[in-house]
């Protein structure tokens, strides 16, 4: 057991696995959830392949693969001239040729279970960060407040993981710039039927709108877009307008539309798509939402924080094993992660312009027709979705660093 201890706030995904990676290579490291417990209304459900691929590296997948999901083979893009499958992830030469529709807790759940085989790992739930315990212009630990009141917890590095709002983030005094968002999204659930289309990851358009279904083991996530700030005409307008949406354009949910009865069941993600200049300082990370805000476009906001727990691990456990972790150290991380968040981000951003302007005109948000039988070839299919399900630049896990405790 190395004598460095690492303290993480935030038990979303990238926070759970890298605590997961830092227990196994036999780092002292606790980590710190502000709720009681990791049942809330998740956005992003999806395990592409890359992380199925790297939970399979670590003896996990078989395991992971027990919690009830849906494989999701394809993207479909349903429009009222027809559908387009512009990705196949069938089409890939793995044996994880789906995306895994998860429940993102169940998941969290099982990365910090196996993390407490390992000694030195510590779970302290209902445990809020307050604010940052430094000496000598470096973080030595973080200061928080659970049940018993505040303590601090002194630590080699602090990772703040906790989200687009990060307190650690605020706390470090680390600024965000936004790239501006055009789409917010309005998500429910409807029941899931035993014969309903099969569960993929679907979007269905409209004149100047259109909504996003994805598929539970008994539900529907369906996510309506709205303009960015529309929220509260939405809402005074009510739940008719979805209703009406999903009956003319996702006719087969018609028959329980019945079942939104009002706004109340219904929750607002809020877009945005923004990144830290600058992820880290003396003591300090940032990883995942915390150091950059991915849209949903793509559905790849866990892949991001996979990829950056995957890219710390490799660049902190040796330094902090040796005792000579330094800023340097941390500076390696964004600078491997970097160009990968901006170009997806970039992708993000040109989406977000296509849907506003065709919000704009009340058109329908659809490839162009010339492109529809190109996006249908099986070789674009493929490409598209090796693009989705692994990002760019993703990072190799130094499998023999994290088993050499």
């Amino acid at each position: 057991m190395s004598a460095a201890r690492v303290v993480i706030a935030g038990g979303g995904p990238g926070g759970a696995l890298l605590a997961y990676l830092l227990a196994r290579a036999g780092i002292a490291v606790t980590l710190c959830e502000a709720r009681s417990d990791f049942e809330r209304e998740y956005r992003g459900d999806s395990l592409h392949p890359y992380t199925l691929e790297l939970l399979d590296e670590l003896g996990l997948a078989d395991d992971v693969l027990q919690i009830p999901h849906v494989a999701a083979d394809a993207f479909r893009f349903h429009t009222p001239y027809g559908t387009v499958t512009p990705a196949s992830y069938a089409r890939l030469r793995t044996r994880f040729n789906y995306v895994a529709i998860m429940p993102q807790a169940r998941l969290i759940e099982f990365l910090l279970d196996r993390a407490a085989r390992f000694p030195g790992f510590e779970l302290r739930t209902s445990t809020k960060a307050t604010g940052l315990v430094e000496a000598d212009g470096r973080v030595t630990g973080l200061r928080v407040r659970d049940r018993s009141g505040e303590h601090e917890l002194p630590a080699d590095l602090v990772i703040g993981a906790d989200g687009r709002f990060s307190a650690v983030r605020r706390f470090a005094d680390l600024p965000v710039v936004s790239s501006g968002a055009t789409t917010d999204l309005v998500w429910f659930r409807l029941p899931r039927r035993a014969d309903d289309p099969a569960a993929d990851l679907d979007l269905y358009a409209g004149p100047g709108r259109y909504v996003g279904v994805l598929g539970g083991s008994d539900h529907w996530r369906v996510g309506y877009a709205i303009p960015h700030g529309g929220y509260a005409a939405v809402r005074e307008a009510g739940v008719e307008p979805i209703r009406e949406f999903l009956r003319t354009h996702v006719p087969w949910l018609a028959d329980r539309v019945h079942h939104l009865e009002d706004m109340g069941q219904t929750s607002l993600l809020s877009v945005d798509i923004s990144a830290a200049p600058c992820w880290h300082r003396p003591g300090l990370l940032l990883i995942g939402d915390a150091a950059h805000v991915i849209s949903p476009v793509g559905g790849n906001g866990i892949l991001m924080a996979v990829q950056d727990a995957v890219a710390a691990a490799n660049a902190i456990i040796a330094p902090l094993r040796a005792g000579t972790l330094t800023e340097a150290d941390l500076a390696r991380v964004q600078a491997a992660r970097e160009a990968a968040i901006a170009q997806v981000q970039a992708e993000q951003q040109r989406t977000e312009r296509s849907s506003d302007r065709a919000r704009s005109r009340g058109a329908v948000l659809a490839p162009p027709r010339r492109l529809r039988p190109l996006l249908e070839l099986p070789v674009l299919q493929r490409r598209s979705a090796r693009a989705n399900a692994y990002g760019p630049r993703p990072p190799k896990l130094d499998l023999a660093l994290v088993d050499a405790a």
